[in-house]
């Protein structure tokens, strides 16, 4: 049984018109996190495809 304790994070990722594609703006995001110590456990895009929710964790 293992004894490791989460923390949990959710980060939204908002479509946006102009600027840096989605692509671009998620893997910035998840490097940002990662230098912070937080792994991808999954991500999903929303119903309407104007947003894209990155579900991570960290040890406590």
């Amino acid at each position: 049984m293992s004894t490791t304790r989460w923390n949990y994070h959710v980060a939204e990722i908002k479509m946006q018109l102009f600027g840096r594609s989605m692509t671009e703006r998620v893997q910035e995001e998840l490097s940002r996190l990662g230098l912070q110590g937080w792994e991808l456990v999954s991500a999903v895009q929303s119903e309407a495809a104007d947003s894209v929710r990155l579900f991570l964790k960290k040890p406590a």
